[in-house]
């Protein structure tokens, strides 16, 4: 039987999660998630899932058409009775509600992206003639206020290698783990920090994903396309010594090809190194909650102002939209802007 990858085992733990968030909702919602299946990923869809089912309780809680029945007995019919008010009401709870005995809170980010399941939800249906009225078209989208994009700055990046080198900046406990993770913690940050791969991305990674010879690496992007991504010398030698060590572990069954392991010997996981970062970064800043992907937003920043190619840095970045890239970058843009008003001189000086 042939070794399924990292990804394949992923989507297959998503598509049994999905099933069960589905079982939860009315049985129309299962055409929704069929219709939007081959334009978004797996965990999009999850997302989705449990937006809705946020939704559907809340209406079942709180709504007097909707208390009536249980939530796998409401129709589309009772859903097209809703109007705008009903809707911003919902996004209103959800800024703070409990369920459970548990407390859950919801800033912008998270209202824009409960608004933007619902428009999805709604809009399949309105586009395939199932309802005739969709009242969250007439809800206006919440103003949504940029935070500024949280990065390591040059001589940041530059302590942080150091500190995952040395360890000494770790605490006793830490210091003892560190001398067996040295080796693959500075091949991780030192991969993430030059070529601002995702942490999925990373961990996903086996070991025939790496060509040495021309020093690139087959990454799995979002939707499944594979890219080659390139890295430079201080990765390729990061990476030659963490290959080394490596090769002479012998891997749990199913974790053979894995590139980076776990102290269990298994695929290391995102949550492992999501830790392993804070871990360090707290060595050399505790102002900036850094994370895997603000090692990535600091490697499409040192990209940017080497290059000043936005594109590239799209492309690099795995960015569908060039625009989400430019929202990222454009307080760079911005310096660059002010270092260009000299360039141009209108009039020669006087020897």
């Amino acid at each position: 039987m042939k070794e399924q990858s990292y990804h394949e085992q992923v989507d297959i733990k998503n598509t049994y999660k999905l099933r069960e968030l589905i079982a939860a909702l009315p049985p129309f919602a299962k055409n929704y998630f069929r219709g939007i299946e081959t334009r978004t990923s797996s965990r999009t869809r999850i997302a989705y899932a449990y937006d809705l089912n946020i939704f559907f309780r809340y209406l079942h809680n709180t709504n007097p058409i909707f208390q009536k029945v249980e939530i796998k007995d409401i129709t589309l019919e009772q859903l097209e009775q809703l109007r705008p008010m009903d809707i911003e009401e919902y996004l209103d709870y959800v800024k703070l509600y409990e369920e459970d005995g548990q407390v859950h809170t919801n800033k912008e980010r998270g209202i824009m992206r409960k608004l933007s399941s619902l428009k999805s939800f709604y809009c399949y249906f309105y586009r395939n003639e199932s309802i005739k009225y969709n009242p969250v078209e007439l809800v206006q989208t919440p103003k949504f206020h940029e935070k500024a994009i949280i990065r390591l700055d040059m001589d940041e990046m530059e302590m942080l290698l150091e500190h995952v080198d040395n360890g000494e900046k770790l605490t006793e406990k830490q210091k003892v783990f560190h001398q067996r993770t040295r080796i693959r913690d500075l091949a991780i940050m030192t991969l993430l920090l030059g070529t601002g791969l995702r942490v999925s991305e990373c961990v996903g990674l086996n070991l025939e994903d790496i060509d040495l010879k021309n020093d690139g690496i087959k990454v799995h992007r979002k939707g499944g396309k594979e890219v080659i991504v390139y890295f430079g010398d201080e990765v390729e030698s990061a990476l030659l010594d963490y290959l080394e060590q490596r090769n002479t572990i012998v891997a749990e069954e199913g974790h053979e090809r894995a590139l980076f392991l776990s102290l269990q010997k298994k695929r290391i996981s995102v949550r492992t190194v999501e830790n392993l970062v804070k871990k360090y970064s707290r060595t050399v800043t505790t102002m900036k909650n850094i994370t895997p992907h603000k090692l990535r937003s600091t490697y499409g920043t040192n990209l940017y102002r080497e290059t000043g190619d936005i594109y590239l840095v799209a492309d690099v970045l795995g960015h569908a939209d060039v625009n989400t890239t430019k929202k990222h970058y454009a307080a760079i843009d911005d310096d660059r802007r002010k270092k260009a008003r000299n360039i141009v001189k209108l009039r020669k000086k006087e020897e």
